[in-house]
């Protein structure tokens, strides 16, 4: 017998959402995760969302995280058994440091106090340890990345953590269309090159994330 899952329903208006959940759950913060594929346009909505917030919720300070500071670093990439293959699939759930990120996640949904926080320095293709801090003023986070509903290894431990966690189901042709302008416009790559960067290394990881979306409480 096939074994039928059934997705989750479509959100129509997520800052209004935000805000509902926020009246039933104050005073306590609330933790909404953002899970995509690669290109699906995460820290973009996940402005737009926080803008829209600003302007017609200013007594609800909201803030966005994500989590391309907890990117193995490239001397930690390198000292990895397979150095080349690591720095290959770089962006793989592997090659994350997914226990920090779980230890984060969790002082976050604490709420004990400030929170510092990793970004990501393009400049230099490396994370910035604490480059960024969430005061206890803030009460709505919204944490966005690849592997917010990914459950194997050290993932497994942001079971539970978010209030929710939603997943931005763009059409997969507009994601890689998105990656391929991206690597195209950062490393000089030809579309051929870019798209065999794509077929082995993001799509990949774009297959492994769509595939957790049925772990979402919201489609948005």
């Amino acid at each position: 017998m096939p074994v039928y899952t059934l997705m989750p329903q479509t959100l129509s208006n997520p800052p209004e959402h935000l805000v509902s959940l926020w009246q039933r759950k104050q005073p306590a913060r609330l933790l909404i995760g953002l899970a995509g594929q690669p290109g699906s346009g995460k820290s973009t909505i996940a402005r737009h969302w926080r803008e829209a917030m600003r302007i017609a919720h200013p007594e609800l300070p909201m803030q966005v995280l994500g989590m391309d500071g907890f990117h193995l670093s490239r001397s930690q990439l390198a000292a990895l058994p397979d150095p080349d293959a690591a720095f290959a699939r770089r962006g793989a759930p592997w090659t994350f440091d997914a226990a920090g990120f779980v230890a984060k996640v969790a002082a976050l949904r604490a709420d004990a106090g400030m929170v510092k926080w990793p970004d990501f320095d393009h400049s230099v293709g490396d994370p910035e340890p604490d480059a960024l801090q969430v005061g206890p003023a803030v009460r709505v986070v919204l944490v966005e990345g690849l592997y917010l509903l990914y459950r194997e290894g050290d993932w497994a431990g942001l079971n539970g953590l978010f209030d929710e966690c939603w997943f931005l189901d763009t059409d997969p042709t507009l994601a890689l269309e998105r990656l391929l302008v991206r690597h195209q416009q950062a490393w000089g790559f030809s579309r051929e090159q870019a798209l065999a960067r794509y077929r082995s290394n993001d799509g990949l990881n774009a297959g492994l994330v769509r595939h957790t979306r049925q772990r979402a409480d919201w489609l948005v």
